[in-house]
């Protein structure tokens, strides 16, 4: 059996010219091996050198299926979502990560770069970078970039040095701040922090005062790391934690309620986060490489941030009217101080902007015309007769049903890119709803775009 190489230097075309005639079904697809990568054989081989003989022009002069892609079981039941540093921190609505996989296996070559311009909690790039592609990617959420940015760098010996030295201080902590009747110098007075804390009402509102003193303690003990790497792990390891330790429901209902949190949980619930993030850190360690980098962009994709150019953008949108990031993970983005109102103004598809009552309302020409602009920018960056993969469901604005793939086509097609597939999925029936009110969607859109 021969490998893509192998096949292409007997054929006098680069890799990558192969690899695109079998994205447009010129040449046949082979089989694959146990390992998912193509396995050619002699006669295969011998067909594609002579179609490549026949070739005086290798420019695609129309668009064709792609069959790679048409082959897959798109469901993806069962599989495996939270290996590496995929589980390092819980972000709603995110997609699994065997749909960028696929996608960026099938429709781009090893080396090349991919963006994702809506990168929330980082999959793509994660995906993107151990499939040996540079990764490149954007959000105006800061709590995105920070996750993303831990998600996809490994530690040094340095730095795991200095990890353990935290542990022990935080076990330390939780030592100390654990009440014990039982101790003779035990003085009964709760456990007081000189860390900074967010605002006095928003703490009172949301947090147990306990609570409260042992997240500024943490907050406090992680500032003081030395290692950029290290106090980001940390602090996504913290942010983690902070919905679950707080009066809010849960990451997907901002309504609060009384919860079961005894002195030193916190900390607790710290350290168990940091000892699984380290294990899967650890696992991504073995297998980056650092010939293949990740770039991360903090800003409103609608402001045109001056980014590379890349060789395939896979993405997952905001859904209108769905999900309101900047309120959910509000209480996070105070404790890890960033601006909160900031990221508000600029946020695609939030449910507030969505069921505002005011003449300001969004609607579903507001979705399009910041796609269409945002397909302006794509132009710019993305690389000619490359792909654009959107991956998103229906909305429902007013009790009507809203198709944003149409919406997402619909805009691209007015500055150049032509729709080549569209490939419905269905959500697993474990995903939480984005927003109750407005119901649970069944199915989503792989909705893939062509550069012309």
């Amino acid at each position: 059996m021969l490998s893509t190489a192998e096949v292409a230097a007997r054929a006098g075309v680069h890799r990558d010219t192969l690899l695109r005639w079998l994205r447009e079904n010129k040449v046949a697809e082979p089989q694959r091996d146990r390992h998912g990568w193509r396995a050619f054989t002699e006669s295969e081989a011998a067909n594609i050198a002579a179609y490549a003989g026949n070739q005086s022009d290798t420019s695609p002069e129309e668009l064709r299926s792609l069959p790679g892609l048409e082959r897959l079981d798109w469901d993806f039941v069962g599989a495996r979502t939270a290996y590496l540093t995929h589980g390092l921190h819980p972000y709603p609505a995110k997609f699994i990560p065997q749909i960028p996989n696929a996608l960026i296996q099938e429709l781009s070559s090893v080396g090349e770069t991919v963006a994702d311009i809506f990168c929330g909690s980082g999959t793509t790039l994660l995906e993107a970078l151990q499939l040996k592609r540079n990764a490149v990617g954007v959000d105006a959420n800061p709590l995105a970039v920070l996750i993303s940015k831990a998600k996809t760098t490994a530690l040094n010996l340095e730095e795991m040095t200095e990890v353990s030295r935290h542990r022990a201080a935080c076990a330390r902590l939780h030592e100390a701040i654990t009440p014990d009747a039982s101790d003779l110098f035990y003085n009964g007075l709760p456990f007081r922090s000189a860390g900074w804390r967010p605002d006095p009402e928003m703490c009172e509102f949301w947090f147990y005062p306990h609570v409260v003193e042992e997240l500024a303690e943490l907050s406090n003990m992680i500032s003081a790391l030395h290692g950029d790497a290290l106090r980001t792990l940390c602090q996504v390891c913290l942010s983690a934690i902070i919905v679950s330790v707080s009066l809010q429901d849960s990451d997907t209902r901002y309504v609060r309620r009384e919860k079961a949190i005894e002195p030193g949980d916190t900390v607790r619930r710290y350290v168990a986060q940091l000892d699984n993030a380290l294990v899967a850190v650890g696992e991504l360690g073995d297998i980056l490489e650092s010939r293949f980098s990740c770039s991360l962009f903090e800003g409103d994709i609608l402001s045109s941030p001056s980014t590379e150019q890349f060789d395939l953008v896979v993405t997952s949108p905001p859904y209108p009217n769905a999900f309101s990031y900047h309120l959910y993970h509000r209480t996070r983005l105070l404790w890890l101080q960033h601006d909160q109102q900031a990221f508000k103004r600029v946020e695609i598809g939030s449910h507030r902007k969505y069921s505002s009552k005011g003449a300001d309302r969004a609607t579903e020409a507001t979705f399009k015309s910041e796609f269409e602009r945002i397909f302006v920018w794509l132009r710019a960056r993305l690389k000619d007769r490359k792909f654009a993969c959107f991956v998103i469901g229906n909305s429902t604005l007013d009790g009507r049903l809203i198709d944003n793939a149409d919406l997402i086509s619909d805009a691209g097609a007015s500055v150049g890119f032509r729709e080549v597939k569209r490939i419905q999925r269905t959500i697993a029936a474990t995903r939480k709803a984005f927003n109750p009110k407005i119901g649970k969607i069944k199915t989503e859109n792989v909705l893939i775009l062509q550069k012309v």
